[in-house]
């Protein structure tokens, strides 16, 4: 099983699955006229298949104690059910974060999410592995939360006339991001008590609980979705081929992030990388400006809150 042996591997490992975090989204931001919930079939599907091929691949050199299906044989059933569960509610989570996306926009819904999930994540993996400085960690979680207050002013300055929209909207981010929260802890607890698993095992088990879940979570929002009208599952089968191609490679840029995540937690501790990868909103936001331009028009006082969302993420990552 490969793993990295230095910190400077690890954190580019981290950086890279930020990067990752940060950018899956677009994929959706690609597709025209084909719902998000018919969308997400493929996403969850993409990064089922994309843990494997790394399980299969980077997690089986060696073929020892730690290899994928050696450490799946020898892992203690309990932490198999605690990743399998950490996929599921990362699954409902995701699912509102791509609501949220579909409601306010990249730049929005992402650095209010996923600001809150690393707070969550962060203070309850330390809990659970208690790994690094507590008071550095302390002070970028602070330093995330002023910047998910920043994004939310920013946001409130544009001066859209959809108000009930935007209310709706920022509701459904914040629930995103406390569930997403929540994912990281049950997979640092399956990780790190008794026969463990592995870190490629572990995000198997955990992909594979978001697919599974999708036949609860996914179906549900079909039929009563957060934005338009509910939609059958033939149109899946009807979907345009970009859609599914888009869908896929959204799930294996998602995949690949959480995989590096985990192969460098193992050296660094699941706070530390969960914190660092959970950068994602400042790469995300830079889509949602630079690419997409959800801020065009803003006025001054929206930009400037705007760039200090930048500077106190960025604050929080170097903590």
């Amino acid at each position: 099983m490969f793993t990295p042996q230095t910190f400077p591997l690890a954190l580019l490992m981290m950086i890279t699955s930020a990067i990752c975090w940060g950018s899956w989204a677009n994929t959706y931001k690609g597709v025209k006229n084909y719902r998000f919930e018919l969308f997400y079939w493929d996403y969850a599907i993409g990064i089922f298949l994309i843990a494997l091929i790394f399980g299969h691949t980077l997690g089986s050199t060696g073929h020892d104690a730690s290899s994928l299906t050696n450490n799946i044989h020898a892992a203690d059933t309990s932490n198999v059910i605690y990743a399998l569960i950490g996929g599921a509610i990362f699954n409902l989570a995701n699912l509102l974060l791509v609501a949220a996306i579909d409601m306010a926009g990249l730049a929005v819904a992402f650095p209010i999410s996923i600001g809150i999930a690393l707070v969550v994540g962060t203070v309850l993996s330390y809990i659970l592995q208690p790994k690094g400085n507590p008071a550095l960690l302390a002070l970028g979680v602070i330093c995330a939360l002023i910047a998910v207050i920043l994004d939310g002013k920013a946001y409130g300055n544009l001066g859209r006339a959809e108000t009930s929209v935007s209310r709706k909207s920022v509701i459904v981010c914040v629930i995103s991001g406390i569930l997403m929260g929540l994912w990281a802890p049950f997979l640092t607890r399956a990780m790190t008590t008794g026969n463990s698993l592995g870190p490629y095992s572990a995000v198997v088990f955990l992909t594979l609980g978001a697919l599974l879940s999708c036949f609860i979570w996914n179906l549900y929002f079909m039929k009563h979705p957060l934005v338009g009208e509910p939609v059958s599952f033939s149109g899946f089968f009807r979907g345009p081929a970009s859609g599914h191609l888009l869908g896929l490679l959204g799930g294996f840029i998602w995949g690949t992030g959480t995989v590096f995540n985990m192969v460098a937690a193992s050296l660094t501790g699941v706070a530390i990388s969960y914190a660092i990868g959970q950068s994602a909103p400042m790469v995300a936001a830079l889509w949602g400006v630079l690419a997409w331009k959800e801020f065009a028009g803003a006025g001054g006082r929206s930009k400037l809150y705007l760039v200090l969302m930048f500077v106190f993420y960025g604050l929080a990552i170097l903590r």
